[in-house]
């Protein structure tokens, strides 16, 4: 590999690549510094999409480099968030000594936030939210610039307030201050030496007010001690009784499992433990292939060839892929290459002949025909589909599917009936891979029992193997939390049955991944200004991490792992970053265009600190060229380590759940002071999933716009439109009775909008007329079903077109109004009043459907899920739902309430919890 293991502090230069040097002087420093131009830049932060940076000549060619890649994620703000990624770092006191003085600077012990502002949207249109201002212009990514600034500057604060506060709680109890006498002091090496020497063990350190486990562990899930785990909550409340009177099931309901708050518990003495009994079923194989009837098969150079079972059910592998949604795959040279090989390997093994029983030797796959075996897999997969079956028959089938699922969905872990995520082996397909994978195409075998460890309790019954298999191990490993596992053969990983999200289990993780994120309040002012200082090192290694660390804080790059490149798509992060992947333009503009992760293109650009474009031309001085590394004496394993003297169990992911999560509360903070905040449940979510985009763009979340986007608009603006028609045909019944309302109020109140044309009301008639037919025929067929259920005679076919009269009557309606102009009052008893009460009720639903389609459209290129499920502390939207009266189903799904279990239980009955 790329490093040496045995040095974590000076890392081996990769394979023909070049070294930097291990210092830097002071000369070489002022070098650098009359090297680039004097000129001020723009706003730091800024992108430079949105006009010229001053300042002159390129210190980089353009780069180029990832023009062919398959997504861009150029398209949206160039908004730089301290978001970090996977990673943690190495020790701030076990940093080498600097050999002199380093460079001097008025802004050494600043925090990096202080001022700082970000990068702007290159496409403001696209990305812009609705400002409630009166004279705020400014584009979106100024705006949130100013306001990240103004959020570091909050974290500085309630640090230093967090601190101070445990300073005066040590005081009055002198053996605590003893534990925590470090807290407060500078992130040094005698201080991580203090922590270490406290009674031989971790300092404990207060909770940020609010009770918690105590999170010096990053593992995922503690289990309880069986005293612990039958202790009820001593504030969680008490599940509400079985309905109808009936006595609860014991621990196999899942309502049973409500009464268990885990999250108030006390914390197990070893949560290295995770259980003390486990029991399930194992997992559930794919069905077996199911050989083609005689007549299909596959033609070769023309002629039809007879193949073998293993190799047969491989050529139904590239037939699976030859459907539209899938089709593309099919066009690319490499995953022809790899497909054809694995294919021909097995036509070799297993052997293909012809009519006459000889041996045909297949060496192309342009002279393959699978047509003849698509036809039949195609009719035979839309047959299995459910839409064709009648209700009862889907109902049947449903069951007997639940029946054959349901003894590997839950397993006992504890004692206590939990979801098991995962309980399907993947069946036997082709790999695909994201992005550039060398190996798509490839063939995945099927997974065998031979090939699969059980992991179980030792008193538990061990689960059968299928007939004639038997299992590869069966072992009581009660620090894992899988339940069984398997390595494939494309690229040897690992794969794990473990439990669901809304298991307890998974649940615990997610807690102290929140919980841990929040302890970082309390240090993130001193790590920013531990690696502003270290800007400046004349050691190396030292201004290399932390020229990382700036990059994965402020443009939330992710932190990157070394990859096997022959095996594995290219795609990098911050450490593994190359020499070609940034270009520097002076004073201070960096472009980054590299394959990030699920190798999405990150083609941007950033004004950045000064001292940070400095270090970036220093990492890139000659000799190194196209290949070299930027960060040649960095690793991944060394930013965690020094992440973790930081903080235990710090790491790059922490800083960004933090960073998403911090953000977000400071931003709900405010809304109390605007206007939607006391209107309609629609306006209410729309203000939060504003601050959700908000976090979503800091946090660099992005997506592609989705192929169905505008389509999905033009029939969201087709309802609003169809509305307001309704709207205008309802004031005009008003006239039908009450002709003096014209006078009252005014011709102009009684005259469609502009946009509803008369063609185009024409069409919208048509279309009435077309979905009330529709209506009646789907009404009509499906209570025949439900006499047919029940043996009872079918209704004839007389009876539909009797109920279809109504269809030509509104046909004859509509073409009347168009003659005539006026409309007939409709309904029983007809008033003013009541029809002026529809309107309201019209401009109601017009309004909420204009806020969700304006919401919809902001959302077209920013992730909200993945900042809202994976970094937003769930409590947050939880106490939002509260405080603004909005169903929690607005914010969450079925799925996410179960996995958020814990975080609507443990906030429920407050509204000002904070993070």
């Amino acid at each position: 590999m790329a490093y040496d293991s045995s040095d974590d502090d000076m890392p081996l230069a990769r394979p023909n690549g070049r070294l930097s040097s291990s210092t830097i002087s002071r000369s070489e420093d002022k070098a650098l510094d009359r090297a680039l131009p004097n000129g001020k830049a723009s706003m730091v932060g800024l992108s430079l999409h949105n006009g010229p940076v001053e300042g002159g000549m390129d210190v980089d060619a353009p780069s180029v480099n990832g023009a062919n890649k398959r997504k861009s994620r150029s398209s949206i703000s160039k908004v730089n968030y301290r978001d970090n990624s996977d990673s943690d770092g190495e020790p701030l006191a076990k940093r080498p000594k600097p050999t002199s003085k380093p460079a001097e600077s008025d802004s050494d012990d600043a925090p990096i936030s202080k001022g700082r502002a970000r990068k702007l949207p290159p496409s403001y249109d696209e990305t812009a939210l609705p400002d409630t201002s009166d004279d705020d212009d400014r584009p979106l990514g100024q705006r949130l610039a100013q306001q990240k600034a103004a959020i570091e500057k909050k974290a500085e604060v309630q640090a230093k307030a967090i601190r101070a506060k445990e300073a005066k709680a040590q005081k009055a109890t002198p053996k605590k201050a003893m534990k925590d006498e470090s807290d407060d002091e500078p992130l040094s090496k005698s201080a991580t030496q203090k922590r270490r020497q406290s009674n031989g063990a971790p300092a404990k350190r207060k909770s940020n007010g609010v009770k918690k486990e105590e999170s010096d562990s990053d593992a995922p899930i503690s289990k309880k001690s069986k005293a612990k785990a039958v202790t009820p909550a001593k504030k969680g409340k008490s599940a509400p009784p079985a309905k109808d009177g009936k006595k609860a099931k014991p621990k196999e309901e899942s309502d049973a499992e409500e009464e268990y708050a885990w999250w108030n518990a006390p914390k197990p003495e070893d949560d290295s433990i995770k259980w003390q009994t486990l029991e399930h079923n194992g997992v559930l194989f794919a069905p077996e292939y199911e050989p083609l009837p005689k007549h299909v098969k596959l033609l070769y150079d023309g002629k039809p060839v007879n193949l073998s079972k293993e190799a047969e059910e491989v050529a139904t592998f590239w037939v699976a892929m030859m459907t539209p949604a899938s089709s593309h795959h099919l066009d690319n040279p490499v995953f022809r290459k790899n497909f054809f090989t694995d294919f021909a390997e097995y036509i070799k093994k297993y052997g293909a002949t012809d009519a006459q029983g000889n041996k045909v030797d297949i060496k192309s796959l342009d002279k393959c025909d699978f047509s003849k075996i698509y036809e039949y897999w195609s009719a035979k997969t839309e047959a299995n589909k459910t839409k064709n079956l009648s209700k009862e028959e889907k109902e049947a089938a449903k069951a007997k599917k639940d029946a054959f699922e349901a003894p590997y969905l839950h397993c006992v872990w504890d004692g206590r009936k939990q979801k098991v995520g995962n309980f399907r082996v993947e069946p036997p397909s082709l790999f695909r891979g994201r992005g550039e994978h060398p190996k798509t195409g490839r063939v995945k075998t099927r997974v065998m029992p031979e090939q699969i460890t059980i992991n179980i309790g030792k008193k538990a019954k061990i689960p059968e193997p299928p007939a004639g298999h038997k299992w590869k191990a069966v072992q009581h490993d009660q620090k894992a939390t899988w339940l069984a596992m398997w390595q494939e053969n494309i690229n040897g990983a690992y794969k794990y049955v473990m439990l669901g999200a809304a298991s307890d289990v998974k649940g615990q993780s997610d807690y102290k991944k929140f919980e841990k994120a929040r302890e970082l309040k309390k240090h993130i002012d001193k790590i920013r200004k531990d690696y502003t200082r270290d800007l400046k090192s004349e050691v190396m290694a030292d201004r290399q991490r932390a020229t990382a660390m700036y990059l994965i804080d402020k443009l939330a790059l992710r932190a990157g792992n070394e990859k096997d490149t022959e095996n594995e798509a290219d795609t990098v992060g911050c450490c593994s970053l190359k020499y070609e992947h940034i270009t520097l333009e002076p004073p201070n503009k960096v472009t980054f265009d590299f394959l990030g992760k699920d190798s999405i293109r990150y083609n941007e650009s950033a004004i950045v600190d000064p001292q940070v474009f400095k270090n970036l031309k220093l990492f890139k001085k000659p000799p190194k060229t196209d290949g070299d590394d930027l960060f040649d004496r960095l690793n991944t394993s060394q930013l965690n380590k020094h992440l973790n003297s930081c903080m235990p169990g710090l790491t790059a992911k922490v800083f960004r759940t933090y960073n998403a999560s911090f953000t977000m509360s400071e931003l709900l903070k405010s809304l109390h002071k605007d206007p939607r905040s006391k209107g309609s449940v629609a306006e209410k979510v729309k203000l939060y999933n504003d601050c959700n985009r908000k976090v979503a763009i800091l946090c660099n979340h992005k997506r592609t716009v989705g192929a169905g986007h505008e389509q999905q608009m033009q029939k969201l603006g087709d309802r609003i439109k169809g509305l307001r028609y309704q709207k205008w045909r309802t004031k005009k019944m008003i006239l039908d009775i009450d002709p003096t309302q014209k006078k009252k109020k005014g011709a102009a109140w009684f005259e469609p909008d502009e946009d509803l044309d008369e063609e185009w009301i024409k069409e919208h008639q048509q279309f009435l007329i077309e979905e009330q037919r529709t209506k009646i025929t789907k009404k009509f067929e499906k209570e025949n079903e439900k006499l047919k259920a029940n043996k009872e005679k079918p209704m004839p076919e007389k009876e539909l077109k009797e109920r279809l009269h109504a269809v030509k009557e509104l046909e004859q309606k509509f073409k009347k109004e168009n003659r005539s102009k006026k409309v007939e009052a409709e309904g029983r008893g007809p008033t003013v009043e009541k029809f002026m009460a529809a309107i309201e009720k019209l401009d109601d639903r017009i309004k909420t459907l204009e806020t969700q389609a304006e919401d919809r459209d902001g959302n077209k290129e920013v992730a909200l899920g993945t900042s809202k499920i994976n970094y937003i502390d769930p409590r947050l939207t939880v106490v939002f739902s509260k405080k603004f009266d909005v169903p929690i189903e607005k914010f969450f799904s079925k799925t996410l309430r179960d996995k958020f279990r814990w975080a609507i239980k443990s906030v429920e009955d407050t509204d000002d919890w904070e993070f």
